[in-house]
């Protein structure tokens, strides 16, 4: 079956290395030619990457510090050149890259508009009738009349985002730039992301806002050490990211529908077990209904979570809740080693991955404790529901730290739904249960 979306932009192995010397002379004694031997390191920021980007899309790309974002997008928009690989793009693009790219300090904001507008192809008559509606955009005053070296962060970017927004591009390129900016500028931001997305504009989004990565993009891409280690539904490469971000990450371990749970070839946590003489529960030990047999598991296995179950307020396990009612998130861990302080966690999500609550034990300061292994634990969140009506999903987590390093011992990613029960259905996500009184009021003469 073939593919007959148009292509924004079309990447096949896409190389960029950097030389790195150990000190300046290095450099100078290669370029005067000096020796045979090479003085530089080759570093790749982007390792053979292939992608492709179909005309009206929004592609979220996220990683770790380091992983070849920014260098993506700048190679993209012709600020980088790469060192192998091809790049098509089919389209006028627009980017918002680190702040300050692309405008002259010491020229004021008027003339930082032509600027802008001279180098993206737009003749003085063009940004003539431009202008009035990138100002109203920025709404940043008569500071538009004074130099860019005098603004605020905040002020900088309300104009190169008016900029970028407002010259009808095809192709929009954010990396970062609107986590500045106050938060009525945010909004009107991504009212105007959806405006483009509804006009079939392609934008590429770089954020670690994961939250906002789920609501806004069709796509997302993962990237580390330079290579793409993952693409596909916002949901799923968030999962994954997280994975990464505590250092669990492995290709072989990615969920598999009826997938058991295996010991891991860990040293340390074999050791653990067969000391605690402790053998490890089946993954498919779980209780309630509305199990997921595909949620995704990672951790070290010191700790797991052998079961869980959500109950009503009558003690019934259940996966439908009635709003208004309490309700108890419940798991049984086993400890496969001694931990100091372990954090007993759940997230609730939408279907769109978009994390809307949760909460911890060491956030409640409910359990501070340490636990010696072979121990087993059963833990109970109880709260009342106050979610909208709708499908949601749980996640659950056993963590801590290991003096100063953030570990993870057992997570499982959507693991089961929980259903909302509703008869009154509030704005946004959840309801404030306003108690609601109406009287006279004074007449003003």
């Amino acid at each position: 079956m073939t593919d007959d979306r148009k292509e924004a932009i079309q990447i096949q192995g896409l190389q960029k290395i950097y030389r790195l010397y150990d000190k300046p002379s290095d450099r100078m004694k290669e370029a005067l030619g000096f020796g045979r031997k090479k003085q530089y390191k080759e570093h790749y920021a982007l390792r053979g990457l292939d992608l492709t980007v179909y005309q009206g899309e929004t592609i979220g790309i996220i990683g770790t510090n380091g992983a070849g974002k920014s260098t993506l997008l700048k190679i993209i928009t012709g600020v980088l050149s790469p060192s192998g690989g091809k790049i098509q793009v089919n389209g006028r693009i627009s980017a918002l890259l680190e702040l300050g790219a692309g405008f002259n300090m010491e020229y004021n904001g008027i003339e930082n508009v032509y600027l802008n507008g001279t180098m993206m192809g737009f003749s003085e008559q063009e940004i003539d009738a431009k202008k009035a509606a990138i100002l109203e955009f920025a709404d940043i005053g008569e500071y538009a009349y004074q130099p860019v070296k005098t603004y605020s962060s905040g002020m900088f970017v309300r104009l190169a985002f008016a900029v970028a927004i407002n010259i009808e591009p095809e192709i929009l390129i954010v990396d970062e730039a609107l986590s500045v900016g106050d938060v009525f500028f945010q909004a009107k931001c991504y009212h105007k992301f959806d405006e483009f997305r509804q006009m079939g504009k392609t934008i590429l989004f770089v954020s670690h806002d994961l939250s906002s990565i789920s609501k806004y993009c069709d796509r997302v891409i993962l990237l580390q050490n330079g290579e793409k280690i993952g693409e596909g539904a916002p949901r799923k490469m968030i999962d994954v990211y997280k994975q990464v971000l505590v250092g669990q990450y492995l290709p072989e371990r990615m969920p598999k529908k009826n997938q058991a749970y295996q010991a891991l070839d860990n040293e340390t946590t074999e050791t653990a077990e067969a000391q605690a003489g402790i053998v490890p529960a089946a993954f498919g030990n779980r209780e309630g209904t509305g199990v997921n047999p595909d949620a995704l598991e990672y951790g070290s296995k010191e700790a797991v979570i052998e079961s869980y179950y959500i109950c009503d307020d009558r003690g019934n396990r259940v996966n439908a809740v009635m709003k208004g009612q309490e309700f108890g998130i419940h798991m049984k861990i086993r400890f496969y080693s001694q931990l100091a302080a372990p954090i007993f966690a759940f997230t609730v999500k939408n279907s769109k991955g978009t994390e809307i609550t949760g909460t911890n034990s060491m956030v409640e300061k409910a359990f501070l404790e340490g636990v010696p292994a072979g121990a087993v634990k059963d833990v109970a969140f109880t709260q009342v529901m106050n979610l909208q009506g709708g499908e949601y999903l749980l996640s659950l987590g056993v963590t801590g730290f290991d003096k100063d390093e953030f570990k993870v011992y057992h997570r499982l990613y959507d693991v089961m739904n929980i259903a909302v029960i509703s008869d009154k259905d509030t704005v946004g996500f959840f309801d404030c249960n306003s108690a609601v009184t109406v009287t006279d009021g004074e007449e003003v003469s």
